[in-house]
């Protein structure tokens, strides 16, 4: 096998060139609208990572950890260990690689340039909701009801309600201002890793030639700088305002206590707050909690048992102050994935202004404008108003004279065919279109034509001999059914017999009656 890594690496190489050629002949096509546009960065994306794919695997060869390429270098000069001359080792030479290329026809030098320009006619499939309108929008709403649903985004501060979205939409990318109590806990550090997997995801659909990886090394490491310096918001100084929060619950001076008694009489909630700043358990009844307050008079909070303290707290060190390190983790993981969401947020800003402007202009259209928007496709960036509308699903065009989008295509159906021969074979494309034309004038007059009432009995009936069985089954029930005065209505004559009017009128007229 140490024949082919010669061949191997001639070949990595030679795909990478190939590769560096069709970047810059498809960035020198100006394209010309953004869905081209978008297109074309998802070509150069997807040839950059088999670049990058490939230059692995020659970093790896040339790293020759096996020896193969030394020992194949080496026999290309007849340098053996059998001491075989040049000429020996140079036809050995050729046959391996004869028997290669039969191994492998596909590993032959053939003329590809065609075959890898077909990669600059490929259009990249991808996916977006209809929400985000081919990256035009943002599609927060499962992220929305999340946040409502938590304790940290349940009620707006300034106006004492529920957020609506529009309101969510201004404040999710500034997670500064939610109080750092509230952000203490699992339900809003998973919601954060939500909101930045779905905007990572988002770019990388939308732009995906960002380098997000070198982005957030470089949040990193400014965020490590401020941290260390207390500077990062919302986070400020937090050593010295957990002190100072410290000071200010501990309002229970105990030199004025000489008993629990005196410190029952504080009540639950006071003595709760006093424990939960020293970070003691808070439970019990209210004379346990007096109990372990009064503790703290005489034994210093580092000497106390540890089984006094809250779950996940630490006991004070010698000089007072708290030591709380998984706190502080915790702490510094939240901040530094709150400093990528704002700069994920800055990166969308347009995005995010766009969403807030449509999300205001739908709460004030009618019903028929909001259908329309629904329907409407995403924008296209073009000077050419005669160009030709790209359609290839041929799709049914829309309001606006453009196809309508392909989700609206399938919720609706629209490529299921229903015919109906009663209006001459006519084609009805959608359940929608097909239980409508039950009423319009073109089936009536189907039915009109065959003598048949257009009737809901003939719902569903799209077939002539279906639709007309149907109809002497009705007519056969019905002159059952029907009344028949000359054989069911009733004569007496004066002997008593009974006779129907057709029986008694002729035997009156014979004048046997």
């Amino acid at each position: 096998m140490s024949s082919t890594v010669l061949e191997l690496t001639r070949a990595a190489h030679e795909d990478t060139e190939r590769f560096e050629r069709l970047i810059v002949k498809d960035l020198q096509n100006e394209p010309a609208t953004s869905k081209d546009r978008l297109s074309q960065s998802h070509r150069v994306r997807h040839m950059i990572d088999q670049i990058t794919s490939t230059t692995h695997k020659l970093v790896e060869i040339y790293e020759d950890k096996d020896n193969a390429r030394k020992d194949e270098i080496a026999a290309l000069g007849g340098q053996t260990a059998t001491g075989t001359n040049v000429f020996s080792a140079f036809y050995d030479r050729l046959k391996e690689i004869r028997e290669y290329h039969r191994r492998h026809p596909s590993a032959r030098v053939i003329d590809t340039t065609d075959e890898y320009e077909q990669l600059l006619e490929e259009e990249p499939q991808i996916e977006f909701s209809g929400e985000e309108a081919y990256g035009r929008y943002l599609d927060m709403h499962e992220l929305y009801n999340e946040f409502i649903n938590s304790k940290f985004g349940s009620i707006n501060p300034d106006t004492g309600e529920k957020y609506d979205y529009i309101a969510y939409l201004e404040v999710f990318s500034q997670p500064h201002k939610i109080a750092r109590k509230l952000k203490m806990s699992r339900q809003y550090r998973e919601y954060l890793s939500k909101v930045i997997e779905y905007l990572v995801y988002f770019i990388e659909r939308t732009e995906p030639l960002q380098d997000l990886d070198r982005l957030f090394s470089k949040v990193v490491s400014e965020f490590e700088e401020q941290w260390a310096d207390g500077k990062v918001e919302g986070w400020k100084d937090e050593a010295q305002e957990n002190g100072h929060d410290l000071e200010n619950n501990t309002a229970v001076d105990l030199d004025y206590y000489s008993t629990v008694e005196e410190l029952v009489a504080l009540g639950p909630q006071r003595l709760k707050e006093a424990l939960a700043a020293l970070g003691l358990k808070t439970g019990g009844t209210v004379q346990q909690r007096a109990e372990r307050l009064f503790l703290t008079k005489h034994t210093p909070l580092e000497k106390l048992d540890k089984k006094h303290f809250a779950k996940g707290a630490q006991r004070p060190q010698q000089n007072g102050s708290v030591a709380t390190p998984h706190q502080d983790e915790d702490s510094k993981e939240i901040a530094l994935m709150e400093a990528k969401l704002e700069k994920l947020c800055e990166l969308l800003s347009d995005t995010i202004t766009r969403t807030k402007d449509k999300v205001i202009n739908k709460h004030g259209q009618n019903y028929e404008e909001m259908g329309r928007d629904d329907e409407e496709v995403p924008e296209v960036e073009s000077d050419d108003e005669d160009q030709q509308i790209y359609n290839p699903l041929k799709l049914p065009m829309g309001w606006d004279g453009k196809p309508i989008p392909y989700w609206l295509y399938k919720l609706h159906g629209l490529g299921q065919e229903f015919k109906c021969e009663i209006c001459g074979n006519y084609s009805y494309w959608g359940r929608r279109a097909y239980e409508r034309h039950f009423k319009e004038f073109r089936h009536q007059y189907g039915m009109r034509r065959l003598g048949i009432p257009n009737t809901k009995n003939f719902n569903e009936i799209t077939s002539i001999e279906e639709a007309q069985k149907l109809w002497e089954r009705i007519k056969a029930k019905q002159g059952v059914n029907k009344w028949r005065p000359e054989l069911e209505e009733e004569y007496e004559d004066r002997e008593g017999n009974i006779y129907n009017k057709k029986t008694y009128t002729d035997l009156q007229r014979q004048g046997l009656i």
